[in-house]
């Protein structure tokens, strides 16, 4: 991981986000070159914005009994490095560096496994809600900063979870305005 210019300490934790620190992650395997970025979307319970639901799934503290659905997911032990509400606050969940539980079966360009070599972003939607200008805002310039740690993932190696894994996921979805993002992302590179 880079340094400094970066906004990207030694640590893989990146300056501006609220640490929330998850369980769920380990160790990429040796000599792994961090070099795809995957871009999901989420929310908790599904259609719910601004609750803490994301948060405490990806800290294994999501209560079964304050939702039904949450009773569905009970257990499940996944995590991304970084969550982008619809306001734009920054969650970090990972270190860079570390591998995040975010892809689950997944291939990008004939390569299995994204998790060993992805960092994952998870914007706060479905696929159907328009995202929102403070989180394309924030994409950009969080993507900017993990492309300057990961000097391996470049324009073209930036993916939606639906692409990595088609006919199992379908985020960030067609409300998803790649355009737009990478309008954002150049103003910040």
């Amino acid at each position: 991981m880079a340094g400094a210019p970066s906004g990207v300490g030694s640590d893989g934790w990146l300056a501006g986000a609220l640490r929330r620190p998850s369980p769920n992650c380990d160790e990429r395997p040796p000599d792994t070159e961090v070099d795809l970025l995957v871009i999901h979307a989420i929310s908790l319970p599904p259609g719910a914005f601004g609750g803490e639901g994301v948060e405490r799934l990806f800290t294994n503290r999501l209560d079964p009994d304050a939702h039904p659905f949450f009773r569905e997911i009970q257990g499940l032990q996944v995590s991304a490095h970084l969550f982008i509400r619809r306001d734009g606050t920054l969650y970090q969940f990972v270190p860079l560096h570390r591998r995040a539980w975010h892809a689950g079966a997944s291939n990008f360009q004939g390569r299995e496994r994204c998790n060993d070599f992805s960092v994952g972003i998870e914007l706060e939607g479905t696929d159907e809600h328009p995202y929102t200008p403070a989180q394309y805002r924030r994409l950009g310039w969080t993507a900017a900063r993990v492309m300057a740690a990961c000097p391996g993932i470049t324009r073209d190696r930036i993916a939606g979870h639906a692409d990595i894994a088609p006919g199992r996921k379908t985020d960030p979805g067609p409300a998803f305005d790649w355009p737009r993002f990478r309008t954002e992302l150049n103003g910040t590179v």
